[in-house]
């Protein structure tokens, strides 16, 4: 006789409607000793997901994005145990576990309940496409040449870190502005040497890449902003308005600079956009939507522009070391910075060849879009100091 949880799946994951969920849910409920055969089989879609080139915070997000949290909770409680089962986690896998939402206990609220939402998991579960991986799975090697520490980061980068959430905390804009510059220089200076440090040791290290979270709403002002942050830091975004994320490709320390500084940047600008929505509606506007969309989309512009001339003046500035005719002599740097581009474009070539330019949204409200500009010139990336990027 066929194992229930083979009847359960082919009734739930292969049906073109709900009742075939029931009918499933139906199945498993009724027989407590199917329980453990249930847990494997959502571990084995698991690890099908990072074969497809998934990793653990990228099924959360697509989990929550789809389904809802309690979904996200039962996913998070199936790739805690899936990925218990190895010695060693790739980069950045560990970080990611530990960010889970906390474990759905089993058979809560009720078992038929419980079984519904678990075979309703797996069926999104078994249908998440492949995707360009940004590392290798568990238990695999790494097939790319360059990859971060798997424990601990620079001191610098914990600086940076410490500084950001200060600048984010904060209700004063003038301390904001000196925290968020302080971190600025020490990100632009860790940038500059990790490549001066390449250059004159010749690593053999290459580009890679990781994926960043871009949800809703006003996702598309979002991704831009994302994308002005990581042209910055000489780095290539590819966005996927469908699964939500943006893969980011460059090497380490600009990577960890673009996610660092977008994190941190929209945390700013969502906050300033709340405060002069609250002006307009002191005022009686009401046009929310088109205010927040128009400020968004200013704010990451705007923003673009600036970093982009922060870039061209941290590059002049560093390129002035002592001439000992290496890479830290004056005009050794651009070529230094020439090759690490070409080598970042490459890799996003080959990672994604054929990727496509869409119209983002247009802008309806002439408010929002000069508020969103204004609050991106608050939001200082220059001043006396070197900006982002190199």
């Amino acid at each position: 006789m066929e194992p229930v949880i083979d009847q359960a799946c082919a009734a739930a994951l292969y049906s073109a409607d709900d009742a075939g969920l029931d009918t499933g849910a139906s199945l498993l409920a009724a027989d407590p000793s199917a329980d453990e055969a249930a847990q494997r089989r959502g571990e084995e879609f698991v690890r099908r997901a990072w074969e497809r080139g998934w990793q653990p915070a990228d099924v959360v997000r697509v989990v929550r994005r789809e389904l809802d949290e309690s979904r996200a909770s039962l996913a998070a409680a199936l790739i805690t145990a899936e990925t218990a089962r190895y010695d060693r986690l790739p980069p950045r896998w560990a970080d990611q576990i530990a960010e889970l939402p906390a474990p759905a206990p089993r058979n809560r609220p009720d078992r038929f309940g419980y079984a519904s939402a678990l075979l309703e998991l797996y069926r999104l579960l078994l249908r998440l496409p492949a995707i360009e991986p940004v590392g290798p799975p568990p238990g695999r090697a790494a097939d790319t040449p360059h990859l971060p520490p798997a424990h601990g980061e620079p001191r610098t980068l914990t600086r940076i870190r410490a500084l950001l959430a200060k600048a984010e905390a904060t209700g004063f804009p003038e301390e904001a502005e000196a925290l968020t510059t302080k971190a600025q220089e020490l990100m632009a200076r860790h940038s500059v040497d990790e490549a001066l440090l390449a250059a004159r040791t010749h690593g053999a290290g290459g580009p890679g890449a990781r994926r960043i979270g871009v949800d809703a709403p006003y996702e598309s002002a979002k991704a831009v902003l994302l994308d002005s942050v990581a042209s910055a830091n000489r780095c290539r975004a590819v966005w996927d308005g469908d699964l939500g994320f943006t893969t980011v490709v460059g090497f380490e320390a600009d990577l960890e600079a673009v996610e660092l500084l977008f994190t941190s940047l929209l945390v700013q600008g969502t906050a300033a956009m709340a405060t002069a929505e609250a002006g307009q509606r002191a005022g009686g506007r009401r046009r929310t939507k088109t205010f927040r969309q128009s400020f968004l989309m200013a704010y990451a512009q705007r923003l673009g522009s600036r970093l982009a001339a922060d870039t061209a003046r941290v590059t002049a500035a560093a390129d002035t070391a002592p001439a000992d005719g290496g890479p830290d002599a004056p005009g050794g740097l651009l070529p230094v910075l020439a090759a690490r581009d070409a080598a970042v474009t490459e890799t996003a070539e080959r990672m994604f060849p054929r990727t496509t330019t869409s119209r983002v949204r247009g802008v309806s409200d002439a408010e929002g879009w000069t508020q969103g500009t204004a609050a991106a010139d608050r939001a200082r990336t220059g001043g006396h100091a070197p900006g982002i990027g190199r």
